[in-house]
């Protein structure tokens, strides 16, 4: 399994970062975490086949983790032409936040026929959601976003990982990361404590309690960019865009 960070940025493109998005693959599947406004820009970069992504999978509805769907159906209809089915699974509310979203930006561009099967579901924290053989777990985690917004944790055959998506410290995230190969956690911040995301001073502290064998740090912004050097835990890296880590 090989995980390509496609996006490591915050919102705001904080040294020249590209926004949030992961592409995973193996010899069965490849699906996005994430979308942002910049995920076919990354994509190319990496020579990663948009084509080939059978799902995404979003963590909650900001504009820089979703926002990438609708540039991204552009270019499955009218550039590659894309034929095989998409599968989109986000928190409630997803396709009516798509399809807003896609018509303020491309008006009449949801009207029109796909040449391909497009699918929207939800992932909640009631229950797992299942694909092929692949779980998604959620867990609610502190970030509004006028939907819930979730951590989420992939189990597959062997293999786990799981990402915080964006959001201050919960406890939640301690069972989201318990056991697996890679945690993805966001760290927006050094050590001022921003509203809604993590720092780097509050999860340092924390991290005895996350049980995974590899911590990967995203979504950094200006400050935290400046001090990746005091990042000295072995079992973490910081993110960089392009980046491919096998687990």
């Amino acid at each position: 399994m090989k995980l390509t960070v496609v996006g490591s940025g915050d919102a705001f493109g904080s040294g020249g970062r590209l926004q949030t998005c992961f592409h995973v693959a193996n010899s069965e599947r490849s699906f996005l975490v994430d979308c942002g406004a910049t995920a076919l820009i990354g994509m190319e970069r990496a020579g990663l086949d948009p084509a080939g992504v059978d799902a995404i999978f979003i963590s909650h509805l900001h504009g820089d983790h979703f926002s990438g769907l609708v540039w991204w159906m552009l270019h499955a209809q009218h550039v590659v032409k894309r034929e095989k089915p998409l599968l989109v699974v986000g928190p409630r509310g997803i396709e009516a936040r798509y399809r807003t979203a896609a018509e303020a930006l491309f008006p009449g561009s949801t009207e029109k026929s796909l040449r391909f099967d497009l699918k929207f579901e939800e992932h909640s924290t009631d229950r797992p959601y299942e694909w092929q053989d692949l779980v998604c777990s959620a867990v609610e985690v502190s970030h509004p976003s006028g939907a819930p917004a979730h951590g989420l944790r992939f189990d597959l055959p062997g293999r786990s990982f799981s990402f915080s998506g964006d959001t201050e410290w919960v406890d939640g995230l301690i069972g989201l990361a318990d056991g697996v190969d890679l945690h993805i956690n966001e760290c927006f911040a050094f050590d001022t404590i921003p509203n809604f995301h993590t720092a780097w001073s509050v999860l340092k502290e924390k991290l005895p309690r996350l049980n995974a064998k590899r911590i990967l740090l995203t979504h950094m912004g200006r400050d935290m960019l400046a001090n990746t050097d005091a990042v000295d835990d072995p079992r973490v890296l910081v993110s960089e865009d392009g980046m491919g880590l096998e687990f």
